[in-house]
């Protein structure tokens, strides 16, 4: 398997996570306002799609600040 470089990891973390994150959060909180509806699937894709651009670029901001806060409190 061919390897991304190490200078993408952050980017690459970002987008896994904003993919991950979203489209979890989307799909709960689609379910909690309308239930399953006959459209239920078209209906969360909107919202997934929605919530991508605004989650990649929080996530990219967010995940060092993370990894350097638990970096201080961890051994």
């Amino acid at each position: 398997m061919r390897k991304i470089p190490r200078k993408y990891s952050g980017v690459v973390m970002g987008a896994i996570m904003s993919i991950a994150m979203g489209s979890m959060m989307s799909l709960v909180v689609t379910y909690l306002n309308l239930g399953l509806v006959d459209d239920f699937v078209q209906r969360w894709l909107v919202a997934f799609a929605g919530v991508l651009p605004i989650g990649f670029p929080v996530s990219l901001i967010v995940t060092p600040i993370v990894k350097a806060l638990i970096d201080r409190i961890s051994d």
